[in-house]
């Protein structure tokens, strides 16, 4: 049975610190288990453990295994994602830093969103990664539930408003339809459909679509 996990471990520059913090106050348990970081999180979490475990006076263990990425903006943040659509993360600790701005945005977004997709725990302050491993689940086998979103696809109707050429551009214009509200009708942009028949919205509500002008160059 595995008893020890694969645990990701990111802090962004002003929240390393409480992440190391964290580290050295829970190594003993850490220790026992996988580790991966990403770009300078990596090297100070493997100073921090190694410093740890070098004046622990228990009996020495087998040596921690710890793997690097690459630092988040140079992709690492991509590289931890791939892992974990691989089933190869069981939990990560994501100290993100809420009042900075970061270049990397949209890998962080990413990450945290394919994180909730594959229903791997996350924390991402330390009081949240004290409940996760002080769990009793660190020491059992566990086998997340991930939901199936093959089937989660929305379709909604649409109308092609002009499939005419721009200049040399073959042109549709694809404008999706929703359900009409009365607040609506002060958009002049909105145009509302009456369910019938010919339009295949028979048997749903009234709907509405937005509407464009197109201007075509003259070839004259």
């Amino acid at each position: 049975m595995k008893t020890f996990k694969n645990i990701a471990l990111v802090a962004h520059d002003n929240r390393k610190k409480d992440l190391l913090e964290w580290v050295s106050w829970n190594c003993g348990i850490l220790l026992k288990h996988r580790l991966v970081c990403t770009g300078t999180t990596g090297k100070l979490v493997e100073q921090t453990l190694s410093t740890n475990a070098a004046m622990d006076d228990s009996p020495p263990r087998r040596p921690f295994m710890i793997t690097k990425l690459k630092s988040g903006p140079l992709g690492g943040d991509q590289q931890l994602g791939a892992l974990i659509t691989e089933g190869k993360i069981d939990f990560m600790i994501f100290f993100w830093d809420p009042m900075q701005p970061h270049p990397h945005d949209v890998d962080v977004k990413a990450l945290l969103r394919i994180a909730v997709v594959y229903n791997i725990p996350i924390a991402c302050n330390r009081s949240t990664a004290d409940f996760m491993i002080s769990s009793p689940l660190m020491d059992e086998e566990y086998e997340p539930v991930v939901k199936d979103y093959s089937d989660n696809t929305q379709t909604r109707p649409a109308v092609i408003v002009n499939d005419n050429a721009v200049g040399i551009l073959p042109l549709k214009v694809i404008f999706p339809i929703t359900e009409w509200k009365d607040r609506y009708k002060v958009a002049p942009w909105l145009v509302r459909l009456e369910p019938s028949g010919d339009n295949g919205l028979e048997n749903g509500p009234r709907r509405t679509l937005s509407r464009c002008v197109l201007w075509h160059r003259s070839d004259s």
